[in-house]
């Protein structure tokens, strides 16, 4: 196991004393020790938000993108270079909100790309507005009277749509989660780990307490990940009970970059580049100008 001073980052942590931001913080870079993987060998994306600044406070590349953009920006990196460990991390209003289009594809995809999503059911960097897994009745700055909407449930649209690795952790429990994030980071496809991530400052409903009070871990209760319809059953519990741990995994299936004709010589990061000749300059020259 690697030294966790190694991701150290001397960039001031801006988050609100208590958010849940601290312990996804702390469950990335415990994933990134156990698993030995050294800060040049992780790319990070991010969008929009709160917690889409995590990057910004680990030791390792990271790239900030717009708004929503950070999933396929993410996919490209991966299919430049396969080598690379690739995290996307995205808040729930960032990743299936805002980038839902972007969501909805890569979930059928399937490249090798790992996607934190910070759940924590707000928009909380612009102060408060009601996200799209808010649940309904949920009173906020634009909706005085509560939500009239249906929460969107990342994890059954996950695996209707193709996923092959679906999981949702507590960052109120950091070491599970960890381990959530390491099996996400080892499983060879497209991988999210939706993280419930209570807000101090304006979700006042989903609290630590109230999660506490509520999730089971799906290993303790013999859940079967592999078995696809005990996972739709238990992506759509929400209550009195709420699972944590690995909902739905399929192992086998080819990534996008697998299957990409261009990339049977190898990803472009590996290939060296030879020089044009007169006949091949000529023939661009003539399509593009």
């Amino acid at each position: 196991m690697l030294d966790l001073k190694l991701y150290n980052n001397p960039v001031k942590v801006t988050w609100c004393p208590g958010c849940g931001d601290y312990g996804i913080l702390n469950a990335v870079k415990s994933a990134l020790a156990q698993l030995e993987i050294y800060p040049h060998e992780v790319l990070f994306f991010s969008g929009i938000g709160c917690g889409s600044k995590l990057p910004d406070y680990v030791n390792a590349i990271a790239f900030t993108t717009i708004h929503g953009r950070a999933l396929p920006i993410a996919m490209g990196a991966k299919l430049a270079n396969h080598d690379l460990h690739v995290i996307c991390i995205t808040g729930d209003g960032d990743g299936y909100g805002i980038g839902g289009n972007h969501f909805l594809n890569i979930l059928r995809r399937n490249p090798d790309v790992v996607h934190i999503a910070e759940n924590n059911m707000v928009y909380g960097l612009t102060k408060g507005q009601y996200a799209p897994t808010s649940q309904r009745g949920f009173v906020t700055s634009t909706t005085p009277e509560g939500s009239i909407e249906i929460a969107f449930n990342p994890l059954t649209t996950a695996i209707n749509g193709g996923a092959t690795f679906v999981a949702r952790g507590f960052s109120g429990d950091p070491k599970h989660l960890a381990k959530l994030i390491m099996a996400a980071i080892q499983h060879k496809g497209y991988a999210l780990v939706d993280v419930l991530q209570p807000c101090v400052i304006y979700n006042k409903i989903n609290t630590y307490d109230y999660y506490r009070e509520r999730v089971y871990k799906l290993e303790e209760a013999g859940h079967d990940p592999a078995d696809r319809s005990a996972a739709m059953q238990r992506a759509q519990e929400w209550g009195d009970r709420i699972p944590i741990g690995i909902v739905y995994q399929a192992t086998g299936e080819p990534t996008y970059e697998d299957q990409v004709a261009a990339l049977r010589a190898g990803p472009l990061a590996k290939r060296r580049l030879a020089p044009l000749g007169p006949e091949q300059a000529e023939a661009l020259r003539r399509e593009f100008f």
